[in-house]
């Protein structure tokens, strides 16, 4: 497997990586592999190694693929990915699982799919990304133990203080959406993570990105949107609003956004493009 290199995020899976490790040792012979301490650790990486691999496995969560994936937009390298974060949304949708023989057979037989990105701002996203109430959870998330009950804690402690966040869009077709807003989310794929389907119908190959305009509801309706996000029956009603669009601008009145989950702080005007056919996974 000499064409075939793995980062690994030794901070995701609660830092617990060594048996997958240990795993990949036994089934594979003298695998090309770098756990990343840093961001520009897994550049330098990338870089060293990028004439001699032809398949990058990123082992991590959202944020770890997308440090991964930005290396490989419009090349003919390929991505794969073992699943260690704690939503694991990109993985989920494009059909990886915590199954070392599963990947280990994908990347012999070297078939692959070509998908849409996103830039915000020329920052790579690959799977959704947003402003607002969502962006306030994982900032302050990421100052706790990551795992899906603290995130349903955070969540709620977040909500019942969140003040609206004011989105207006320069572009004439999309005047008719400025106003206060709980959240918006682009999505490139389906879901946040954890089986959370923000945009139900969004399409990774369809050149389009699905933005998702949700404004501040009752605490009774949030337990419906819940059960309409987890059961990929979320619609459109007087607080959901969907749009396709290839590109958008928009201006927040506030910095905080996230992307692909990991919080950036990202000053308007935001511009919101996506990119065709850009990136090349393993199927």
């Amino acid at each position: 497997m000499q064409h075939v290199a793995f980062i690994i995020n030794p901070h995701s899976a609660k830092k617990n990586y060594q048996p997958f490790l240990n795993e990949l040792q036994e089934k594979t012979d003298h695998p090309i592999y770098y756990i990343s301490e840093s961001i520009e650790g897994t550049d330098r990486f990338i870089k060293e190694h990028f004439d001699s691999v032809e398949i990058f496995v990123a082992v991590g969560g959202d944020g770890t693929i997308s440090s991964v994936a930005q290396h490989l937009i419009h090349t003919d390298k390929k991505l794969a990915i073992y699943p260690a974060g704690s939503g694991n949304g990109f993985a989920n949708e494009t059909n990886f699982e915590k199954n070392l023989d599963q990947l280990l057979a994908k990347i012999k037989k070297n078939k692959f799919q070509e998908i849409d990105t996103l830039t915000v701002n020329g920052r790579l996203s690959i799977n959704v990304s947003g402003v607002g109430f969502d962006s306030k959870v994982v900032k302050e998330f990421e100052k706790t133990t990551r795992g899906f009950l603290n995130y349903i804690k955070v969540s709620l402690a977040v909500f019942f203080r969140y003040q609206p966040v004011h989105l207006s869009f320069p572009e004439e077709q999309f005047t008719k959406y400025n106003g206060h807003y709980l959240m918006l989310n682009v999505a490139n794929t389906r879901q946040f993570g954890n089986h959370a389907y923000i945009a139900p119908n969004a399409d990774k190959t369809d050149g389009l990105a699905e933005a998702v305009l949700v404004k501040k509801f009752p605490f009774t309706y949030g337990l419906l949107f819940a059960y309409r996000m987890f059961t990929k029956r979320l619609k459109e009603d007087r607080y959901v609003s969907f749009v396709s669009t290839s590109e958008m601008s928009v201006n927040a009145d506030t910095e905080d956004w996230h992307l692909d989950g990991e919080y950036h702080a990202i000053p308007s005007p935001v511009n919101i493009k996506i990119m065709p056919a850009s990136l090349k996974v393993i199927i």
